[in-house]
């Protein structure tokens, strides 16, 4: 894809990173991470039942990975930008339609590889 045509996307993609950064913040009460903020948020508490702690522990951790996996997904898309290979499928090597990429800027494949992708189960 040209300059002209991946740049609206490289915006976007930018503007959902530092949106996705300044949520991470305010959530975590700055730049901490979020076992961090995490642990701190336990020891100001009352103990609760075990299973309610590690229920809450467990999901701050699917929670981070949640966001590291977002966050990874931005990243790699405007490396994708800058190495001049945007909009192409990393598995099968098409063009990604240009409305999967309006929806889903962060996408690295089409629509059939995608599912193909699922269906092993990855994520």
């Amino acid at each position: 894809m040209s300059t002209q045509i991946t740049q609206p996307f490289r915006q976007q993609l930018l503007a959902q990173r530092a949106s996705l950064l300044d949520q991470l913040s305010s959530l975590r009460g700055g730049a901490v991470g979020r076992s961090a903020a995490s642990s701190a948020h336990y020891a100001e508490r009352e103990p609760d039942s075990r299973a309610q702690m590690s229920s809450e522990r467990e999901l701050e951790f699917t929670l981070d990975a949640r966001e590291t996996a977002e966050l990874d997904a931005i990243d790699a898309a405007l490396q994708r930008i800058a190495d001049g290979v945007y909009g192409i499928c990393v598995d099968c090597g098409q063009v990604i339609p240009v409305a999967r990429l309006h929806a889903a800027p962060e996408t690295p494949r089409c629509v059939a590889c995608q599912s193909q992708f699922e269906k092993l189960g990855r994520s």
